[in-house]
């Protein structure tokens, strides 16, 4: 072997290419469609190498929407970031992040609002990943409108919370030029409605 081979990168492991695959697969065409003959075939990989990485395909499932919601957390992020110290524009500036992807040919909203709908019992290690992502974000929200001073903070965060629901889901049943386009203009109105007037009383 030359010197230049054996410090040459070597390619993902088996376990990344698995669930990369997974990713591609289970978003655009659901976790219960996949079987996992066809996400180890497409990765090249085999059958006993995923259950070494994953115990099963619900753990596959769970594993796949961890990185669904890391991802989220990204671009949340990245809008935030664009914006410091004013949680309103940080706000908008994510709901022109969202209505933007939700036009993007493709789209099929979020992994995690699907997963809970496809897996309703409360056990499902996918259900438990994607409840514990929107408990997060439902902390997040309240975490910045208390900091905008809205009069009913948990209101406000749970009136936002149910519009970026919405898009998550009208985008996949009207397309691009459906509410979810809305979605911006909406939540500037329930926090301009929440932080108009008098202020909060101590």
């Amino acid at each position: 072997m030359t010197k230049a081979a054996q410090v040459a990168p070597k390619g993902p492991k088996a376990a990344d290419r698995i669930l990369t695959t997974a990713n591609e697969l289970f978003y655009r065409e659901g976790t219960r469609a996949v079987g996992v003959d066809e996400i180890v075939s497409r990765a090249g990989a085999t059958k006993p190498t995923l259950y070494r990485a994953f115990p099963s395909k619900d753990h596959l499932i769970a594993a796949y929407l961890a990185a669904q919601g890391e991802g989220f957390w990204e671009y949340f992020e990245a809008a935030v970031q664009k914006h410091p110290d004013d949680p309103k524009a940080q706000l908008l500036g994510f709901f022109d992040a969202l209505s933007e992807r939700a036009t993007r040919p493709g789209y099929r909203g979020c992994a995690l609002t699907n997963a809970a709908v496809e897996y309703p019992a409360a056990a499902h290690p996918g259900r438990l990943v994607s409840v514990e992502h929107k408990q997060g974000l439902r902390e997040r929200l309240r975490e910045m409108t208390k900091a905008m001073d809205a009069r009913k903070p948990k209101k406000l965060a749970d009136s936002l919370l149910l519009l970026i629901e919405g898009v998550y889901v009208s985008s996949q049943l009207f397309g691009k030029d459906g509410p979810a386009g809305a979605a911006r203009g909406a939540a500037e109105a329930l926090i301009d409605a929440h932080t108009r007037g008098d202020p909060k009383p101590a």
